[in-house]
């Protein structure tokens, strides 16, 4: 039978790289406020000390640790210092990522012409900066025999949305990762370790505002497109993902692996229609 104990976090270790982001310093806040440890990681190491220091003075454990998921060798030296610091990873939560305004279709700008060092620079972020900590992370978590890594894909890997050629591919390449690395790790270390990922729907964040809202906060036309497409009607809460990650981390998922959870308010399910 389930119980509430199943769903708990309590005394879980918790890396999350894009710590000092919206949505991964909300859930940051959210796991320490019910016990888990925190190591929050991050190239903005004053950033990542923020979100530390809000967590320390609400009464919860978070540690600042700079890192850049795109170097192997920072990243194995984020492990070294989360582990001399936390003791273990229990959770790596894949988090760093985002889009760049100059690798977006946005008129005048046509998809001919954008910059391939753009492309290249949303690819390596969300795709490199996935793989490079799940190598890493994911070691020691097969040398401990059991673990969990929740990725961060989104609504672009289900449907590709127009003017983000490059954030869209880059999305759907984290997805299929997901799946393939929740089978190798279960199939080549251990069945204990759970590779699972989340897909937001449209939340506001620093990358996508400018696409969404005008310097008035009013809704852009793309903007206004998002919301008359999600059947609830309007943008995601940051705090809205913390259920399903809470899920995805604990007990209770413990024959989940290799899926793709959409949080979306229904976008993904609507036809327009």
């Amino acid at each position: 039978m389930i119980t509430e104990v199943d769903f708990a976090v309590e005394g879980k270790c918790v890396a999350i790289t894009g710590g000092a982001g919206v949505l991964c310093g909300e859930m940051a806040r959210q796991l320490a406020q019910r016990g888990a440890k925190i190591a929050i990681l991050d190239y903005n190491l004053s950033g990542a000390e923020a979100v530390c220091g809000e967590i320390q003075a609400a009464g919860g454990s978070a540690v600042a640790v700079e890192c850049n998921v795109l170097e192997k060798e920072a990243v194995d030296k984020s492990l070294g210092e989360t582990v001399e610091k936390l003791g273990r990873v229990n959770v790596l939560i894949n988090g760093a990522g985002g889009n760049k305004k100059e690798a977006t279709c946005t008129p005048p700008e046509t998809f001919f012409d954008l910059p391939a060092d753009a492309i290249r620079w949303v690819f390596d972020l969300n795709c490199l900066g996935t793989i490079l900590p799940s190598q890493v992370f994911g070691r020691h978590m097969a040398e401990r025999g059991d673990g969990v890594v929740i990725n961060l894909s989104s609504m672009n890997a289900f449907r590709p949305l127009t003017r983000i050629a490059a954030y869209s591919a880059a999305k759907a390449a984290i997805s299929n990762f997901t799946q393939w690395l929740a089978v190798y790790m279960a199939q080549m270390h251990s069945t204990n370790i759970r590779v699972n990922a989340i897909a937001p729907g449209f939340f506001l964040t620093d990358q996508n505002r400018f696409l969404l809202t005008g310097q008035d906060g009013e809704l852009t036309e793309r903007g206004r497109q998002i919301i008359d497409h999600t059947p609830m009607g309007r943008f995601g809460r940051v705090d809205e993902l913390i259920g399903t990650l809470l899920w995805l981390i604990s007990d209770a998922a413990e024959f989940v692996t290799g899926i793709v959870v959409p949080v979306d308010g229904g976008f993904s399910a609507y036809s327009g229609v």
